[in-house]
């Protein structure tokens, strides 16, 4: 294994050395240009799997690419060397093909994340910001009509088979959605969301015992430029991408109003150098979580229309069909990111939209 130097293009200062794991990756690729424009040394650890590559990476000139698994001690010992924090986006996404995916799932994400963290105890390294999701919440925010906060349960099967997709309260009324804040109650409806909240629970436990500072990011709806398309596992704007880029017409499940936060992966990997900032300010022994969202709320069948009229294709078909781990509406407030870290989204959902339609996405598996 090659080790990347820290030191800067002129030979002057060293540099900081940031291990960005999973950064080959879309969202991971996407912090490794954010983290080298901020002035980071960067190291990769990727294992380039199969079912999220389907091709070699393309990293920026300078940064050192070491192919290797998280859950592998002796890997996180060598590529920890000199190392001074820790962005955490290895992860296997997604709901998933179907529950035969649930030890992949609890293997990558949790042993992978237990693993890097007691590699980083041995190390000594003692910072930390990881990818989290905003599956962790269940369904979103609601209020009832007389305006109390509900978390609603989750939605009946023979409701959906009938077309009845919103949450409504005991009596039969429509609950209206709200954005969600860190501090609302979590519910973690399938397997990924009980491993991404783990993945928090694990780095908490990891601070205390070791003194670290930690920082979960619960990202909303991801897109941009480098999207794998092709898979199962890819979120849905990638789903409607590649389907234009066949052309064909997006496919929209439900009747397209599910509400969704979607955030550019500029700004995804932007919040991550911010919370990079607040593990170096912090005393020992600190952890946060925060959203990460644009703010702004669409619907899933909105983005598919801007997506497809972007890129000229064919209008999207709404299909009634659903899947019984998805929620109804999940949108974010991102207040904390942007009063505590000075954060603010920069892409704009019309700017992106258009963007992301024109762009390449990762090859197909």
């Amino acid at each position: 294994m090659t080790i990347a130097s820290s030191m800067s293009a002129s030979g002057g200062a060293t540099l900081p050395l940031l291990l960005v794991t999973g950064g080959a990756g879309f969202i991971g690729g996407a912090v490794v240009e954010a983290a080298l424009a901020d002035g980071w040394a960067v190291r990769v650890l990727d294992s380039l799997r199969s079912d999220v590559h389907g091709g070699p990476p393309t990293l920026p000139a300078g940064v050192d690419l070491v192919v290797g698994d998280v859950r592998d001690p002796e890997a996180l010992d060598a590529v920890l060397d000199g190392v001074d924090a820790v962005c955490h986006q290895a992860a296997k996404v997604g709901l998933g093909v179907d529950f035969q995916d649930a030890p992949d799932y609890v293997s990558s994400n949790e042993l992978g994340t237990a693993t890097l963290l007691a590699a980083m105890d041995r190390a000594g390294v003692d910072r930390l910001v990881q990818a989290s999701s905003m599956v962790v919440y269940g369904e979103g925010a609601y209020r009832s009509p007389s305006g109390a906060l509900v978390r609603p349960a989750p939605r009946r099967i023979a409701d959906l088979d009938a077309g009845v997709f919103d949450p409504r309260d005991d009596a039969g009324d429509l609950l209206v959605p709200e954005l969600i804040s860190e501090d609302a109650p979590l519910d973690p409806r399938n397997v990924y969301a009980i491993t991404k909240l783990t993945q928090e629970h694990l780095a908490t436990s990891w601070a205390r015992s070791t003194g670290g500072r930690a920082v979960s990011l619960r990202y909303h709806n991801v897109y941009g430029p480098g999207m794998p398309q092709n898979t199962p596992y890819a979120g849905v704007a990638s789903l409607f991408r590649s389907a234009l880029q066949r052309g064909e017409a997006p496919r929209v499940f439900e009747d397209g109003a599910q509400r969704r936060d979607f955030v550019h992966v500029r700004d995804i990997a932007s919040a991550n150098i911010a919370a990079l900032g607040w593990t170096a300010a912090q005393p020992a022994d600190n952890v946060r979580t925060f959203n990460v969202g644009s703010g702004h709320v669409h619907t899933i069948g909105e983005m598919a229309a801007s997506l497809a009229r972007a890129a000229g294709g064919a209008d999207p078909v709404v299909t009634g069909e659903y899947r019984a781990g998805d929620v109804r509406h999940i949108t974010a407030s991102s207040a904390r990111l942007r009063d505590e870290l000075g954060w603010a989204p920069s892409v704009s959902f019309d700017q992106g939209m258009l963007e992301f339609a024109r762009a390449p996405l990762r090859a197909g598996i």
